[in-house]
């Protein structure tokens, strides 16, 4: 069995590292757009003064960044041929994902806004499968020149990881749609020109049949951002949304009725391994970033890592991901070969491993570090408080746990 990176793999690498050195680094460095890495970062991406979204400078900056990556050919790498990708392997996407967070903060990757220079089109992807043909027309050309941008609106104030109690609701009214509800950590509302909306058409609390999605405009009379909830890490693009009376046409319908959330399933397992695998990037950049500071700091006469005090703390973190990266080679390995349910529980542990020992690992670098590590000089808080959210939002970690559960006695779904 040969665990070596793939050649071909390994020569993406080297021309993703030759193409942030050459476009991205630069444009980095230029008129002082290092503000949005350094210890200026959270004020410099945040308007304060406007619900706490991000400011237009970084997101023309992050436009700039992905205009240049697509020009470059490296986008879209993972799109399938058709939309002008490569059609890039999970396994080839985890370990592009690893390998930029580990490089630290920098545009060619921001973790914080999930916008990378290799990206990922989940939208494209339930678009081409969930589509009918006159949507896929009307919306593909949009999502790949970003004129049309969709948010996801599933959770409510009421409800998270139980989807299946949705208590939005849409009545048919004639050939309409009429939608009435509320939805909250409703993502990329400040700039999107349509919501995914998930609500009930049929069916009773607890059962998964009977949830339609549709695709609702932003500007819709009855559709409106209440606030935008203001986060661990900032800035926000979380909006508490209410729909009142929202009308829309039947062309709306996206996928097919009354089984919308697989829709919201749809993509789930590729984007978890993705996210897994840059957590664990993050946290081994953690761990070299704290020997190095280790290696390097004297302390009473002598270097502070030959503490055993300071070293196992790191030894137990650096072993950790050790493992955890074989086994999310080897999950995503698995989801290029398999039928994706047959390895969800693989997936789960991925993920919330990854997601747990990433923050272990920037506690342990400020610690480590001691007060400049806690300082915003260092990037460990950004990492922590950055991270910290998909112990809750990429599916709660208990939900992973249950799904492993499940698969290891027997219980839940066939």
């Amino acid at each position: 069995m040969d665990f070596d990176i793939p050649a071909d793999i390994q020569e993406t690498l080297a021309q993703l590292d030759e193409f942030i050195e050459r476009e991205i680094k630069p444009l980095e460095q230029q008129d002082d757009n290092i503000r949005f890495f350094d210890h200026r970062r959270e004020y410099s991406r945040t308007d304060f003064e406007n619900g706490g979204v991000p400011t237009e400078d970084w997101e023309a900056l992050l436009r700039e960044m992905r205009r240049r990556a697509d020009a470059a050919g490296w986008l879209r790498l993972a799109l399938p041929v058709e939309f002008g990708g490569q059609g890039a392997s999970n396994l080839k996407m985890a370990i592009i994902r690893e390998h930029f967070a580990a490089k630290g903060l920098g545009l060619h990757n921001d973790l914080q806004n999930e916008s990378s220079i290799v990206g990922n089109f989940p939208t494209v992807l339930m678009m081409r499968d969930f589509g009918t043909p006159e949507q896929i027309a009307e919306w593909m050309p949009g999502f790949l020149d970003g004129s049309r941008r969709l948010a996801f609106g599933l959770t409510e104030p009421n409800h998270g990881s139980d989807a299946t109690y949705l208590e939005t609701t849409a009545v048919r009214d004639g050939d309409e749609w009429v939608i009435n509800g509320m939805k909250r950590w409703n993502s990329g509302l400040h700039h999107a020109t349509h919501d995914i909306i998930f609500a009930r058409t049929s069916g009773e609390n607890g059962d998964p049949k009977g949830i339609s999605a549709f695709l609702v405009p932003t500007d819709a009379p009855g559709f409106k951002v209440e606030f935008f909830w203001w986060t661990f890490n900032m800035p926000t693009d979380h909006a508490e949304v209410s729909l009142t009376d929202v009308h829309v046409g039947p062309e709306a319908l996206f996928g097919p009725p009354e089984r919308g959330l697989e829709l919201a399933q749809h993509f789930v397992h590729e984007n978890r391994i993705r996210q897994a695998a840059s957590s664990l990037g993050a946290a081994q950049y953690c761990i070299d970033e704290a020997v190095a500071y280790a290696n390097g700091r004297v302390s009473w006469g002598k270097k502070l890592s030959s503490n055993q005090g300071i070293q196992f703390p790191l030894v137990e973190l650096h072993t950790e991901a050790a493992m955890l990266r074989q086994l999310i080679r080897y999950t995503a390995w698995m989801l290029d070969k398999s039928h994706h349910m047959e390895v969800t529980h693989l997936v789960a542990m991925c993920n919330y491993r990854a997601n747990r020992l990433v923050c272990d690992a920037a506690d342990r670098a400020m610690q480590t570090c001691g007060g400049v590590g806690y300082s915003r000089h260092m990037p460990f808080e950004h990492i922590y408080r950055h991270h910290r959210r998909y112990r809750i939002t990429e599916g709660a970690e208990e939900i992973q746990m249950r799904k492993v559960a499940q698969n290891l006695f027997g219980f839940g779904r066939k």
